[in-house]
């Protein structure tokens, strides 16, 4: 199936449920109507996202948009729970909830995911099925995460399914031994980390496997049009080197006359394995920046001027 329409961006969920900071239902809401409104038709989301609320909200943003008119995804591998008492969730969302979370890749647990999956976001069917973080839990995932959700799209209950990482390495053995049709390729193809193109990307064209592309700004150091003495980088504090890299990149980019997440938004498209990307926001103000940086015209010398600076790949693909 095609993920992407035209525009080739969609959202990311996880920031709706309040990632590192809360996110009110009404602005949640108005995110995903802002997305609708930009044109975006990929909505992608996870139970862990905020123990289902990212789910929830996510449903409720898309309630009586025709269904056959966007591409919607969401994750197996953790199963939400009930438990007796209210606690602030530990991984990461501002949350407060009975809810909790456990790993599970069994059948039974892929399927009772779905089944609440489809629950929360009060939808009749997922377009795609991501096995979510398997890091740890490779054997679980090609023994039953993976034939279940086989089993499922052959049956036609879901379109397609995948996984969704934040390393390569066990992404590209999904690819080749596994019969995926995409993956989620978190933070491993982006200006500052391209290292997607030495394994999983090649894997991908030789199988046909399309790949969404997120965190096209490792988590902060690229947002910004020159990156901050803060700013951080997969999620952790960025290194001096990193910071000055950036600072470099940033420089180039003004020169062209163009900005450093503009830039960084449209690196990923380039590569013909990817489909499209997806961007988490909070608000709709962050939907409609994302909007006006993926419309940016990157000027075509500037690619190559990256490259001569030493600054990206010189096999990473570009225009011309």
């Amino acid at each position: 199936m095609k993920l992407f329409g035209s525009s080739r961006i969609g959202l990311g969920g996880a920031p709706l449920a309040g990632l590192f900071s809360p996110v009110a239902d009404a602005d949640a809401v108005a995110t995903v109507q802002a997305a609708w409104d930009e044109g975006w038709r990929y909505f992608d989301t996870a139970p862990h996202y905020g123990l289902g609320l990212a789910e929830e909200r996510l449903g409720a943003g898309l309630a009586g948009k025709p269904r056959s008119e966007y591409v919607l995804s969401s994750k197996v591998g953790r199963v939400i729970y009930e438990a007796d008492s209210p606690e602030p969730d530990g991984e990461g969302f501002a949350v407060m909830s009975n809810r909790r979370r456990r790993w599970d890749f069994s059948r039974d647990g892929v399927l009772q995911s779905i089944e609440d999956s489809l629950r929360r976001l009060d939808v009749d069917r997922l377009d795609v099925v991501f096995v979510h973080d398997p890091d740890d839990h490779y054997e679980e995932a090609v023994a039953t995460a993976f034939p279940t959700l086989i089993e499922l799209r052959d049956q036609g209950v879901i379109g397609a399914i995948g996984s969704g990482m934040n390393q390569t390495a066990m992404l590209t053995r999904f690819v080749r031994e596994v019969d995926i049709d995409a993956i989620m390729l978190a933070g491993r193809y982006t200006l500052l980390d391209p290292d997607g193109l030495d394994d999983v990307l090649p894997a991908c064209l030789e199988n046909n496997v399309q790949v969404v592309a997120v965190g096209v700004f490792n988590s902060g150091l690229l947002s910004q049009p020159r990156p901050a003495a803060d700013a951080t980088f997969n999620y952790a504090p960025a290194p001096p080197a990193l910071i000055e890299k950036t600072s470099n990149l940033a420089d180039l980019c003004e020169s062209h006359g163009v900005t450093l997440p503009a830039v960084a938004l449209k690196f990923p498209l380039f590569h013909p394995a990817v489909a499209g990307i997806a961007v988490g926001c909070r608000t709709p103000s962050e939907v409609h920046t994302n909007a006006a940086l993926a419309r940016t015209e990157v000027p075509a010398p500037l690619w190559p001027a990256l490259k001569s600076a030493g600054l990206l790949r010189e096999d990473a693909p570009t225009p011309g």
